[in-house]
């Protein structure tokens, strides 16, 4: 097999095999403890920038197929798997994870030690890196690699959200039918889309919402003269501060219609509501995150993907309160206003992949709107 390089932004350098088509990629290299779900993390828009270390050490053995998508397309700048089985076996699988990378364009690497590799970032932090496959030499690609420019401050959403927009009406997948028809809808939606997930739209229309999907530089007033009854604010790439035409649209939205934002969606509503957010050091992705609701007391185990979270202190005392708290460093992970109908949480209750614990936001969202509507 060709020979592949890993070379990080500190200089630190992994030889293994290429994975995927063969060249360069470069963005932030991060890493991912889910087991399972590898075709929906290559789909997810919010790995835009990104190249994801799969930390489960055998990636791809059920294959990849047309309905586990999560958008339009892979997203992710690059894939780090210790070993990319050649033999999937699966009754849905099509095709196998080099076939599809190659046919993506996606520049991957495997036979890494990705125990050492995760390791480094947790120590000192996803950092930006280089896979290249076509020889270069390594002093060159580790100049490269410093010379990236991180995601601090970089709209990445304007290179995933939709050009126009479009109804949603699909809903929940059957084993034997596979997805099927929505029930007809309770309430009127807009999503903005940041880069959205397709399983965030199903659940939605599932729970009994006609869903409409925006660009995410729609106008606060464009939303509005759809009459909605709900504001839906997606997950999505990069730095939330580098995202300013959405932060003023949801400010002006905030106190007019129910709002509910998941992953970047929360960190839009912190900055709409005053506060800051703030970059961590190597993020929470993966589908095991214990999560800690505060009204109720009960633990969560969460679905996550992000790499910036919110401040709670700098929206305290502006109406704000934190309302879950992640148990495995407390950061904040989901704020609700103690008057208007507004809440959001940073990890994912479309669980995709992942547990199905936090479904029940979906089914609050549609409540607050009902209530609103006063039915």
């Amino acid at each position: 097999m060709t020979p592949a390089v890993l070379v990080l932004r500190d200089g630190r350098v992994f030889r293994g095999r290429a994975l995927g088509a063969e060249g360069e990629t470069s963005g932030e290299v991060i890493f991912n403890t889910a087991m399972t779900g590898y075709q929906e993390i290559l789909t997810d828009p919010s790995y835009r920038g990104q190249i994801v270390t799969m930390t489960y050490p055998l990636i791809g053995n059920y294959g990849l197929n047309v309905e586990d998508v999560e958008s339009r397309r892979p997203w992710v700048n690059g894939f780090i798997v210790k070993e990319a089985s050649p033999t999937p076996s699966s009754w849905r699988g099509r095709t196998g994870l080099d076939a599809y990378l190659k046919t993506h364009g996606i520049v991957g690497i495997q036979g890494i030690d990705t125990r050492a590799l995760t390791r480094h970032l947790r120590d000192h932090g996803a950092q930006d890196g280089v896979i290249n496959s076509t020889g270069e030499d390594v002093a060159r690609l580790q100049e490269r690699a410093r010379a990236l420019p991180g995601l601090v401050g970089r709209d990445l959403v304007r290179e995933v959200t939709v050009d126009a927009p479009f109804t949603w009406r699909e809903g929940a997948w059957d084993l034997a039918r596979g997805y099927q028809p929505a029930p007809p809808g309770e309430c009127k939606v807009v999503a903005f889309d940041a880069g959205i997930k397709l399983n965030i739209l199903r659940q939605l229309a599932a729970t009994g919402c006609d869903v409409t999907v925006v660009p995410a530089a729609t106008p606060a007033a464009a939303v509005m003269e759809m009459k909605p009854d709900g504001v839906f604010l997606s997950n999505g790439p990069g730095d939330p501060e580098a995202v300013p035409y959405l932060v003023d649209s949801v400010r002006e939205l905030v106190g007019t219609v129910p709002v509910f934002g998941i992953c970047l969606g929360h960190q839009i509503l912190g900055l709409a509501a005053g506060g800051r957010t703030y970059k961590l050091p190597f993020g929470h992705h993966g589908a095991n995150h214990p999560v800690k609701d505060l009204a109720t007391g009960k633990v969560e185990i969460t679905s996550q993907n992000h790499g910036f979270a919110v401040d709670p202190d700098s929206v305290a005392g502006k109406g704000w309160e934190p309302s879950h708290v992640n148990l495995n460093d407390s950061t904040c992970e989901g704020l609700r206003h103690r008057e208007l109908p507004v809440f959001s949480v940073q990890y994912h209750p479309e669980a995709s992949p992942g547990p199905h614990d936090a479904n029940y936001l979906f089914h609050r969202f549609r409540e607050l709107m009902k209530r609103s509507k006063g039915s």
